[in-house]
């Protein structure tokens, strides 16, 4: 009696306060909330139906979906098997990964907890790779590092009057040619 009282809802709890044995206890619970499988159960069915892997954005969200489904169902009498479970993601792949379909299902798992544990690993193993994608698309040079020996170096030669200026062809080869020194003096104005 206890253990019964202990796992009640407060409210239940003054209502059945009265009541001294666990038997009487356990019966009129049970009337009061037997019927509530009626009610959970047509929604737990048209979830489970209507429940596709192509249309939930993660693995986790689906699996969450699956167990409460399941628990649901478990709750008003429903079996559902681990074979249930397998036939259920398999057959609700997203088309376009029919071929990663096919291939899990000749990879022969037994447990619903197996394949998705597998696809949860594939899943993160996909979002590591996109973000790398993100970061850097394929082709790009990665920023140069920077030497603080040569920036520090740059950084004193500014400050040292007109003859540095910006360092944009002053140098040995800034005299070599019209052309040359055309590009210099407008880069060089561009630098003011």
């Amino acid at each position: 009696m206890i253990f019964i009282r202990h796992h009640l809802d407060e409210g239940l709890k003054m209502e059945y306060l009265t009541v001294k044995d666990p038997l009487v206890l356990w019966n009129n619970l049970k009337d009061r909330y037997d019927h509530l499988k009626f009610v959970v159960l047509p929604h737990a069915r048209y979830d489970w139906i209507h429940l596709r892997l192509q249309d939930i954005k993660s693995i986790s969200e689906y699996n969450s979906s699956m167990i409460k489904m399941i628990s649901q169902l478990k709750l008003c009498g429903e079996n559902i098997t681990n074979r249930d479970m397998l036939v259920k993601t398999f057959s609700t792949f997203p088309t376009s990964s029919m071929l990663l379909q096919q291939q899990y299902r000749e990879m022969g798992f037994k447990k619903y907890s197996k394949l998705i544990l597998h696809l949860f690993v594939v899943e993160q193993h996909n979002d590591l790779l996109m973000k790398n994608n993100e970061s850097r698309p394929t082709g790009c040079v990665p920023f140069a590092k920077v030497n603080t020996k040569n920036f520090n170096q740059s950084k004193r030669g500014k400050d040292r009057g007109p003859s540095y200026g910006c360092g944009c062809g002053q140098g040995r080869n800034s005299n070599h040619g019209d052309r040359l020194a055309l590009n210099n003096n407008l880069h060089h104005q561009q630098c003011k």
